[in-house]
């Protein structure tokens, strides 16, 4: 982790931009005090096509028996 003081990261933000981006975090300081970090935003996440979705869940067995009694049937064959 990078520390830089604020004169410095004014001068430096598409240097430290790009670090950030490559997943370093950058700590700003303010006469020696963190006062901020700069770190990589978090991708977006993908889009579901739904037309898939459908194709999958219709080829999916149905269920059998109500869903009590599979969370049942699941935490019973786990405790022991």
């Amino acid at each position: 982790m990078a520390e830089i003081n604020v004169a410095e990261a004014k001068a430096r933000l598409s240097e430290l931009l790009e670090r950030a981006a490559s997943g370093e975090v950058v700590t700003v300081s303010r006469r020696g005090k963190p006062v901020a970090r700069i770190v990589g935003a978090e991708e977006q996440p993908k889009r579901i096509d739904r037309e898939e979705l459908r194709r999958l869940t219709a080829s999916m067995p149905p269920a059998t028996g109500s869903a009590a009694e599979f969370v049942r049937s699941m935490r019973d064959e786990d405790r022991f």
